[in-house]
């Protein structure tokens, strides 16, 4: 009686154990050699949009977080929304956009 009690004891804590660890999510903060290369990329990405004569830049934010880079901000024109993004798509390093960028 005592043996399967333990035994009982053991697969229930295994059990839980088990369980509490399938529960762990994954991490949400960078490290910091992924912030670094995030600020790398934001710098390269906001030159980029800088060294192109029809994007007025210093209305367009750029945040770079895991390598994806977020566009927001104001533009005069819709085309200016889509040639921003393929100016960002277009860094060596970026893994997707996602533009907000709005025409004023």
């Amino acid at each position: 009686m005592k043996i399967a009690h333990k035994i009982a004891s053991a697969v229930f804590a295994a059990a839980t154990v088990l369980t509490l660890a399938g529960c762990a999510s994954t991490p949400s903060q960078e490290g910091a050699g992924e912030y670094v290369d995030d600020a790398v990329l934001t710098t390269k990405v906001k030159a980029s949009i800088f060294n192109e004569p029809s994007l007025k830049s210093t209305e367009i934010n750029v945040e770079t977080f895991k390598g994806t880079v977020q566009l927001s901000g104001f533009v005069a024109q819709p085309a200016d929304i889509s040639k921003a993004g393929e100016v960002a798509r277009g860094v060596k390093g970026v893994k997707s956009v996602k533009n907000d960028i709005r025409v004023k």
